[in-house]
């Protein structure tokens, strides 16, 4: 299934890419949280390609696939241990419009199939986005709106702000919500950045779980706090590392109105990624 997937998703924005000659990237990563335990690996490919359509609007489409599979110590979650292996494949169509010189709407409507092994029409759910960027001067940008996402575990409406802005030459900041980051650049090659992100997911069951059956999904969020180092190896090839640790760690058991059937009571652990990415 992951071979399938991945191989039609690198056929597919090939075709949009020849077609459109505007920028194009490619990204695979792995990653690992570990608990006491439960321990999460994480195999996720994203392909995005942006087209300039005029002066003032831009499209983007970003194709992503993840595969999940969890690993519960023998002998702790018995009846669980068939919860191990997720998928999700999504489609973020964004269009970004300059309003003026210092202002611009990003709206993205995310179309998500979330699903165990067997891929079913129940298992689509749409998320999406809409925000205004405000240049308040020639260093910082205000960004302000709201989203429907997955970053507390279920879809929701949550707001979001944020300011933005360089530092300096080599510095630049990202102070908000849900997402925060600070980066420094000694040189062209090298990227190093702080950054704490609040981010979580859903994956549909394909049946009943044997105890509790009433449950229709799994559900994990936690609010990640990570080192991280990129590297340009090459023209186009990056290389990318992050270490860090999740706190607020949930993974849950939920029934289809999203009420929380089993807690799996996983505590905080380490993140530990490594990734190698193509812009063009």
């Amino acid at each position: 299934m992951k071979i399938k997937v991945l191989v039609w998703l690198v056929f597919l924005v090939c075709t949009l890419s020849s077609k459109s000659q505007e920028k194009i990237s490619v990204d695979f990563s792995l990653k690992n949280e570990a608990t006491d335990e439960i321990k999460f690996n994480e195999a996720n490919g994203v392909i995005s390609v942006t087209a300039k359509l005029n002066d003032k609007n831009e499209i983007t489409n970003k194709l992503e696939y993840t595969n999940l599979r969890i690993k519960y110590e023998m002998g702790a979650y018995d009846s669980f241990e068939n919860l191990n292996q997720f998928n999700r494949i999504q489609n973020e169509f964004k269009i970004s419009h300059t309003v003026s010189d210092a202002a611009k709407l990003n709206l993205a409507i995310t179309p998500t199939i979330n699903f165990q092994q067997n891929l079913g029409i129940s298992d689509a759910n749409v998320l999406g986005s809409f925000q205004l960027n405000q240049q308040l001067n020639s260093k910082i940008a205000l960004n302000i709106g709201f989203e429907r996402s997955t970053v507390f575990g279920s879809p929701k409406f949550i707001p979001t702000l944020s300011f933005s802005g360089k530092i300096n030459n080599q510095s630049s900041l990202l102070i908000g919500f849900p997402d925060s980051k600070i980066s420094y650049s000694n040189n062209e090659r090298n990227k190093f950045s702080l950054s704490n992100r609040f981010n979580g997911s859903f994956y549909n069951l394909d049946k009943p779980h044997t105890i509790y059956d009433t449950a229709t999904k799994i559900s994990t969020s936690q609010v990640t706090t990570a080192i991280e180092y990129e590297r340009n190896v090459d023209k186009n090839w990056f290389i990318n590392f992050k270490a860090g640790y999740d706190f607020d760690k949930k993974y849950n058991l939920l029934d289809k109105n999203n009420h929380k059937l089993y807690d799996f009571n996983t505590g905080n652990g380490s993140v530990l990624s490594i990734g190698i990415k193509y812009k063009q």
